[in-house]
C-alpha cells in the first residue's frame, strides 16, 4: 500500500472517529463510511488490517487521555508530576507490560539503561530473570527513531494474514 493511501486512510479513519459517538461506532461502519468517502474497498485484507491498525491506535490514545484527565482529576495539585514506583532494586518502573514484564530506567557501572525485562516472585521480593535486554541510551535512541519502520514491517505482516 502506497504512503499517500495510508495517509488518506489514517486521515479520513480518524476524523470518522473523532465525529462519532463511541458507544455506537464499530470498526465495521468505520471502514464502510470510509470506504464510502474515499471510493475504496477497505474490506480488503490489506486496507482491512491498516483501518483495525487505525482504530486500535486512536483508541488507545483515548484512553491514555482518559487515563491522564482521571489522575489529573483525583490529584490536582500533583500538576505534571507523576507517582514513581520504584522496583525492589530501587530502579524506576517506566511501565508494566503485562503481570511479568515491565520497562525499567536503572544504572549500571555509571551508565543509564532502558531494561525490557521479565520478573518473578521469590520471599516477597520481585527479582529480574536472564530474559530480557537492557539498552544503553544511544541503542534506545536507535530504536525509538526505528519504532515507525517496525509499526510498518508489522502492518504489513498483517495485511497478508
Amino acid at each position: 500500500m502506497e504512503a499517500e493511501t495510508e495517509q488518506k486512510i489514517e486521515k479520513t479513519v480518524r476524523r470518522i472517529l473523532e465525529e462519532s459517538d463511541m458507544d455506537e461506532m464499530t470498526e465495521f461502519k468505520i471502514r464502510k463510511q470510509a470506504s464510502e468517502e474515499l471510493e475504496l474497498d477497505l474490506s480488503k485484507p490489506p486496507y482491512r488490517a491498516f483501518v483495525k491498525q487505525v482504530v486500535q491506535s486512536f483508541l488507545e490514545e483515548q484512553n491514555q487521555k482518559e487515563q491522564a484527565a482521571a489522575q489529573k482529576d483525583e490529584n490536582p495539585e500533583a500538576e505534571g508530576a507523576q507517582e514513581r514506583e520504584y522496583d525492589d532494586n530501587g530502579d524506576l518502573v517506566i511501565c508494566r507490560l503485562s503481570a511479568k514484564r515491565k520497562v525499567t530506567l536503572q544504572e549500571f557501572r555509571g551508565k543509564n539503561l532502558v531494561s525490557i525485562r521479565e520478573f518473578y516472585f521469590k520471599d516477597g521480593k520481585e527479582l529480574p530473570t536472564a530474559k530480557g535486554i537492557s539498552l544503553t541510551e544511544e541503542q534506545w535512541s536507535v530504536f525509538k527513531k526505528n519504532v515507525p519502520a517496525i509499526e510498518k514491517a508489522i502492518s504489513k505482516m498483517e495485511s497478508r494474514i
